[in-house]
């Protein structure tokens, strides 16, 4: 049974920048402690995204259970909210059963927001509003958007890919509704735990980082990403589904509708997906908690499981038990 004092779940949480090496890593550590991996990823909830997302092959996850994904069609409108209430009733079944629940992804506010129960602002929404910013972004492009938001909200701005219009029209609608703005909310968040948490980090040298993004697309396209996206398209997921502007079907959407060649949009979808990675990093530098390990010398894995192993004893009191 994982357990701590009062019962209190214990949550191991593994974060970090696409392509960095978190799915090999959290399947060793989840069968060494007998987890169950809740996926922190905010697109592998949608069914018939599986390339395009990079989730774990279903070899994988037989090896460990895995939760919340495919989860949902990719029309449904998937929110932080959402996430915040599937993910934290897993926790506690998962705990309830004697395993350990392990949130594994990169999309940080989404984690952040179990990690530390976040309260999300009741301001209700305003659907003229709303309208009104997709409509400008239909005439004016994404880019003008995000820089609305900027204006208000440069951090948010900072945070959020241009390319995810839902999540910017809500910052603009919060600062629209109550006069504050997102970015504020979240920094006076107690950012107090209610599980006996661990969370690490995984990081590289920059360089390499990018080397393996670029390596990521092309094995993605490789394994059949542009047929994945022709695929959803067929059965009616176009550019109007917030889950079809994720990096990697979007760019594969223009190319197949004659807007980009195909050199151009590979060569933007990676230096999408740098960026992705750049702001991933940044946002989770501006977590606490994170203990973080430096998995540059890629030849290294045992030596940087010798050290989360240590990360994990030191903050949850566990042993390795291989199950």
């Amino acid at each position: 049974m994982v357990t701590q004092a009062d019962d209190k779940p214990c949550l191991l949480v593994l974060v970090g920048p696409t392509a960095v090496g978190k799915t090999r890593l959290s399947l060793r550590l989840a069968a060494e402690y007998g987890a169950e991996i809740i996926s922190g990823d905010s697109m592998q909830v949608y069914r018939g995204m599986d390339v395009g997302t990079a989730k774990a092959t279903p070899q994988e996850r037989q090896l460990v259970p895995h939760h919340l994904i495919d989860i949902h069609d990719p029309d449904h409108p998937f929110s932080v909210a959402e996430f915040q209430e599937r993910a934290t009733a897993l926790i506690f079944d998962i705990h309830g059963r004697g395993k350990l629940p392990f949130i594994v992804g990169g999309t940080g506010l989404y984690v952040e927001s179990v990690c530390y129960s976040f309260q999300f602002s009741e301001s209700g929404s305003d659907e003229a509003f709303r309208s009104e910013q997709a409509a400008y972004a239909a005439e004016y492009g994404a880019e003008a958007l995000l820089e609305r938001l900027r204006q208000i909200d440069p951090d948010s701005a900072e945070r959020l890919h241009a390319n995810d219009q839902r999540r910017i029209i809500r910052a603009l609608e919060i600062y629209h509704l109550t006069g504050e703005r997102l970015s504020d909310m979240l920094k006076v968040q107690k950012k107090q735990s209610p599980y006996e948490l661990c969370i690490v980090g995984l990081t590289m040298d920059r360089a390499l980082l990018y080397k393996r993004i670029e390596e990521r697309v092309d094995q993605m396209i490789a394994e059949g990403l542009v047929d994945e996206v022709e695929g959803l398209l067929k059965q009616g997921y176009g550019k109007q589904y917030i889950s079809m502007q994720g990096l990697g079907y979007k760019e594969i959407i223009d190319y197949l509708q004659g807007n980009l060649s195909w050199e151009a949009a590979v060569e933007l979808l990676k230096r999408d997906t740098r960026r992705f990675a750049k702001r991933q990093l940044s946002w989770f530098r501006h977590m606490k908690d994170i203990h973080w390990v430096d998995v540059s010398e890629m030849g290294n894995f045992s030596a940087h499981l010798d050290q989360v192993h240590a990360i994990i004893a030191d903050r949850l009191k566990l042993d390795v038990k291989l199950i």
